[in-house]
């Protein structure tokens, strides 16, 4: 789906990392990232949220939590992360951004709640009162708690469900500011904003009027300041949307390499900045298979053709057909259809464009600065877990 975005609105991107493949410095089943134009994308996210007086946290756990990225978020007038789980605030910690925001997709385990309190969030999310008051008694300070709430009708991607109860929000602040160590600091929700396939537009999902809801009955009961975190399919073209229904936080991920939903149908002010790379392993019954390790493909469209790009060196491609396994099966290979044209030779780069999510997958991450100016290099290598890889050995 993105493979056209990417040849259309960044060819040098592909340019330079079926170079960088075919010299050796790219391996296998890499997600390659555009790191120069990722820092563009952070200077446009960065001054369309302040104009709109948002706070900006950045998602890094679909590039792996790649330090170099970080660097280039940084650079780009980012300086702060949300955390989808423990692993992700560590790396964000490491990686020179502030914890901005913890414990929401992901609560934060009994175990590791001092562990959680010593990285200082900004915001921490909680699902029950359960897990306020264990962030309460290992917080060394007064801990700022975001309750997660729900309403009948909102939706949740499967997995995901839970939170307080939104028409008890009063009595849920309440409880909270009790708490000694912790007082309550706002709501939130996910998804707020959710793509339309059929429509190919971003709409907002029930959870965010139940925000809006909610903020009042809080307005009403004499709470001054509320933090309304109103994360999901986030995009700069989105940040007006969420601001009339009054956001304060907003949490792009895709929005910093230009894949969210609607950037492969229209074109937005953030650029591509992101691809997979691997190559081809062997020929068999008229196909060619290319390595995998990292053919997942985030689910936010309808099946669609799945094409690759085939270079048998730099400036000769060609588009073929492609599949890749199912989720329920292993990922050792993607699959090319030769449709009775020639075979590609061993080792030929094969790049496909889709929505990452690295950290769930065994990819390399792979920084590429220079693409633009005709000069690629790789600014570094890491493993999904943002650590740097021994690659080559």
């Amino acid at each position: 789906m993105f493979l056209d975005v990417l040849r259309r609105r960044n060819p040098a991107f592909l340019d330079a990392v079926v170079v960088l493949h075919q010299e050796g410095r790219i391996p296998a089943n890499a997600y390659a990232l555009d790191l120069d134009t990722v820092r563009g994308n952070a200077r446009v996210l960065r001054e369309e949220a302040d104009r709109h007086g948002l706070e900006l946290f950045a998602m890094t756990k679909q590039v792996g939590r790649a330090p170099g990225f970080a660097d280039a978020l940084q650079e780009g007038g980012i300086a702060s992360g949300v955390a989808v789980d423990m692993a992700d605030a560590r790396a964000l910690r490491d990686g020179g951004l502030r914890v901005a925001h913890l414990g929401h997709l992901v609560q934060v385990p009994q175990a590791e709640a001092a562990a959680a309190a010593a990285l200082e969030p900004d915001n921490w999310t909680v699902f029950s009162h359960d897990k306020a008051a264990e962030a309460a008694a290992a917080s060394q300070r007064e801990q700022a708690l975001l309750a997660r709430i729900y309403a009948p009708g909102d939706v949740f991607y499967e997995g995901h469900e839970g939170g307080f109860d939104a028409g008890a929000i009063v009595d849920v602040a309440e409880r909270i500011d009790a708490l000694e160590g912790a007082r309550f600091a706002g709501i939130t929700t996910f998804p707020a904003l959710l793509f339309h396939a059929d429509a190919k537009e971003v709409r907002p999902t029930p959870n965010l009027a139940t925000l809006e809801r909610a903020a009042a009955r809080l307005h009403d009961a004499g709470v001054a300041e509320v933090r309304i975190n109103a994360p999901g399919t986030t995009s700069s073209t989105v940040f007006g949307l969420l601001g009339e229904h009054g956001a304060t936080q907003v949490e792009p991920g895709h929005g910093l390499t230009g894949t969210t939903p609607l950037h492969a149908v229209r074109d937005l002010a953030e650029l591509p900045a992101a691809c997979y790379v691997t190559e081809v392993s062997h020929i068999h019954d008229g196909r060619a298979f290319a390595f995998g390790g990292g053919l997942y493909v985030d689910p936010v469209f309808p099946d669609y053709r799945l094409r690759a790009l085939v270079a048998e060196r730099p400036g000769e491609t060609r588009l073929l057909d492609a599949t890749i396994p199912p989720p329920a099966a292993i990922d050792y290979y993607g699959q090319l259809d030769l449709a009775g044209g020639p075979a590609p030779r061993t080792g030929a780069t094969v790049v496909f464009g889709f929505r990452i999510q690295a950290f769930v997958t065994r990819a390399y991450v792979v920084g590429v600065t220079g693409a633009a100016g005709g000069e690629p290099d790789v600014a570094g290598i890491w493993t999904g877990d943002g650590r740097e890889a021994e690659w080559p050995s």
